[in-house]
């Protein structure tokens, strides 16, 4: 009776599955033409004249540099192409040239690996062995070189993060996450990903595996622990469907208990600095 039992679960587990990706599937005509229109008003209001975009060679830049180019032009869109050599596939550079190359938009090509060295040399007290806190500092660097182009320019900064990254924070706090806006905000990867490919992007960029290259062979899935397919149903059931955690545990284990703390924990991330209220 065990096994029966176990087999109606993972039955219900398969089909709650194909449920919530049901779910997830949008109409991505009209998707585009609300984020084009978003990102219109965003540079239009603000007086700039165009956004500077980070491009990594991954899905989310790479489709917010389509969704850019078709709401401003090719000439209101300016690329930065940021790797650090040491810790940066060529191929990935190689996909962002390609990107970059056939949108017909300005990029900036910047190897970053000697300003890290440079805080290497520089500081008595780096730690070179901490790995996430130079790759923190990695995207930093970026955001950085990002903001002296809109600043120089009158661009605003456009933001690549998905809804996916933002509810579990992952991303760098003033780093990749220090932007103007978000056009994918309210989408999650496995979203993005569907969009890319209504857009016309690369199949193998649609299908390359997500990976913010702060170290040497990063994956994100690797560092989360779980797939992004798991944790977008996780998170749809959760903060969309308005499930019960312990409904939601129910179907998909334990997992939900790491995005709950994920997502607790990055509670800042997503928040201005607290104030110290004096005021009465």
């Amino acid at each position: 009776m065990r096994g029966v039992g176990k087999r109606k679960k993972d039955k219900s587990v398969r089909f709650f599955m194909l449920s919530l990706e049901d779910h997830l599937k949008l109409d991505w005509k009209n998707v585009t033409e609300v984020i084009t229109g978003f990102i219109k008003g965003m540079v239009a209001g603000s007086g700039a004249k165009g956004v500077a975009v980070g491009l990594s060679g991954g899905i989310d830049s790479t489709v917010v540099a389509y969704l850019s180019a078709r709401a401003l032009g090719k000439d209101s869109v300016y690329g930065l192409i940021m790797p650090d050599s040491s810790v940066t596939p060529e191929e990935d550079v190689k996909d962002v040239e390609d990107i970059a190359t056939n949108l017909r938009i300005k990029y900036w090509y910047r190897d970053i690996s000697d300003i890290v060295e440079v805080y290497e040399k520089s500081e008595s007290n780096f730690f070179v062995q901490d790995k996430v806190a130079i790759g923190n500092l990695r995207a930093r660097i970026r955001m950085s070189l990002l903001y002296y182009m809109a600043n120089s320019r009158n661009l605003l900064v456009i933001g690549t993060g998905d809804r996916s990254e933002i509810l579990i924070g992952y991303f760098t706090k003033y780093g990749d996450g220090g932007v103007d806006f978000l056009p994918i905000g309210d989408l999650y990867k496995t979203q993005v990903r569907w969009l890319g490919r209504w857009l016309g992007v690369p199949e193998h960029i649609v299908k390359k595996p997500s990976s913010p290259q702060l170290w040497k062979g990063h994956k994100a899935e690797e560092e989360i622990g779980i797939s992004y397919n798991k944790v977008d149903l996780i998170l749809h059931a959760l903060f969309d469907l308005r499930m019960e955690a312990q409904e939601v545990k129910a179907l998909f284990g334990k997992d939900v208990d790491k995005i709950l703390e994920l997502h607790s924990k990055s509670a800042h991330k997503r928040a201005m600095p607290p104030v110290a209220r004096v005021r009465i």
